[in-house]
């Protein structure tokens, strides 16, 4: 294996011509040039320079490895420049896997942040829902994951093992009603007055918080619907087919005019937190995301 720094002397004698010149531009000896170029012919089982007067002549391996060495080193300064700048992160790009609802309120608001503070970054978006996400994460396809959960909920702890957790939000749930809904304009209603009352459920983590709420509330929900679709979710309750209960996040993109929202007095809360490898977390574009990220829940 050539030595780079061999190879960067053996560049500069042969564009000057001379050891003697090759020292006075590296600042160094020319015993150091003589002793570096020695080691570099015994390397390559041969010389590479033949003394002509005064200055040197290269040999045929030398026009060879002058050549292509030169053309080694410009691919070697350009990937170390690609390189220092991914890992400064003055370019890059941030794969994020979300679920829905964050793709569509929390993930945007971060990238508009970022798109001020790093105008060079590429943000590259998957949506899936947890515990599959974090599977991406763990195979590389994803730098960080947007999950959520439920209060009470077990942790697959498994799922998780190793990477950092950041807390984004806490969200408790509001009821979703189609207009004129009997408990319509109200400010806030206790979860037990929805007792009779057909649902239409999300997902199937979403299906089972919402049967824990109901559970404390003393009954059983009565589920006609259910889907992971949350517009769908909206216009399933707009067309009068049951009520929904949902994360306040979902309420960023309400788009049926049909639709009002009530409070509801019950400790069911979904938390929304990010997730990423320590290591990746030192470097500062991923810092920067991290912190968009918190910024943008915030502001939510």
């Amino acid at each position: 294996m050539l030595d780079t720094r061999q190879l960067e002397v053996f560049a500069t004698v042969a564009r000057t011509g001379s050891f003697s010149a090759a020292a006075r531009e590296l600042h160094c000896t020319q015993p150091a040039i003589s002793q570096q170029m020695r080691a570099l012919e015994r390397q390559v089982g041969g010389p590479l320079f033949v003394r002509t007067g005064r200055g040197l002549t290269l040999t045929e391996a030398g026009r060879i490895l002058a050549e292509r060495g030169t053309a080694l080193l410009e691919q070697l300064a350009a990937t170390h420049q690609q390189i220092s700048a991914i890992a400064t992160h003055d370019i890059g790009t941030i794969r994020i896997c979300a679920f829905p609802s964050a793709n569509v309120s929390l993930v945007p608001v971060a990238a508009a942040i970022l798109a001020k503070e790093r105008p060079h970054l590429r943000l590259e978006l998957v949506e899936e829902e947890p515990p599959d996400s974090f599977s991406l994460l763990r195979s590389g396809t994803a730098d960080v994951v947007i999950s959520f959960s439920y209060r009470g909920e077990p942790q697959d702890d498994a799922a998780v093992a190793g990477m950092l957790r950041v807390p984004l939000m806490r969200e408790p749930l509001a009821l979703l009603l189609p207009a004129g809904h009997r408990l319509a304009g109200r400010s806030r209603v206790s979860l037990a007055e929805t007792e009779g009352e057909r649902w239409i459920a999300g997902c199937p983590r979403c299906q089972r918080a919402l049967h824990d709420a109901c559970a404390e509330a003393g009954f059983t929900p009565d589920i006609t619907c259910s889907t992971d679709d949350n517009l769908a979710i909206q216009s399933l309750v707009t067309a009068g087919l049951g009520v929904a209960l949902v994360p306040r996040l979902l309420l960023s993109f309400l788009q049926h005019p049909g639709l009002t929202t009530v409070e509801v007095e019950s400790s069911a809360e979904r938390e929304t937190a990010l997730y990423t490898w320590p290591d990746l977390i030192r470097l500062p574009l991923m810092r920067a995301t991290v912190d968009a990220m918190v910024t943008a829940a915030a502001a939510t």
